[in-house]
């Protein structure tokens, strides 16, 4: 069974399917595709079956990134047992997963950015700020932070899935 990792925002159009798209396509060119599987959520139900926001998936797509097939769904109770790691993009998502979390649940919740190199320009227990109400300078500094951060989530996953080298 794959490894399936869950991506959290408020309304699922911004920050977590561009963290969904960025994770899986890593993973895929770090040769862990096959391993884990990557889905995105929102807490609220704004924009259920919507797709992504226009400048997200511009800017995404100017980056190498295809956002277009997804659309936006609410977190359920179901998908803390259905995935093993739920990555939230801010501390209000923490605290409202944490109070939705069913006991026994499998999954563990954590700061997208928990993982991020202290030389990083937020470091670990920063937030990737919801760029929703801003231009493309506040989307494409999502996306940097967000493509800042995949990769020590990849030599995490690459020592917990596949042991030591």
């Amino acid at each position: 069974m794959p490894f399936k990792i869950l991506t959290v925002c408020t309304g699922n159009i911004c920050r977590s399917p561009s963290a969904e798209v960025i994770l899986r396509d890593h993973l895929a060119a770090a040769g862990l595709g096959d391993l884990v599987e990557v889905d995105s959520a929102g807490t609220a139900d704004y924009h259920i079956g919507e797709p992504p926001s226009d400048p997200a998936m511009r800017l995404g797509a100017q980056r190498g990134y295809d956002l277009s097939p997804l659309r936006a769904r609410q977190i359920t109770a179901a998908d803390f047992d259905a995935f093993d790691l739920i990555l939230v993009m801010d501390r209000g998502h923490l605290d409202r997963l944490s109070a939705l979390q069913p006991a026994g649940a499998k999954a563990s919740v954590r700061l997208f950015l928990d993982l991020m190199p202290p030389a990083g320009a937020k470091g670990a227990g920063a937030e990737v700020a919801d760029p929703y109400y801003g231009g493309d300078a506040d989307y494409a500094a999502m996306f940097d932070v967000i493509e800042a951060a995949v990769p020590s989530w990849i030599a995490h996953l690459q020592g917990s899935l596949r042991g030591p080298a």
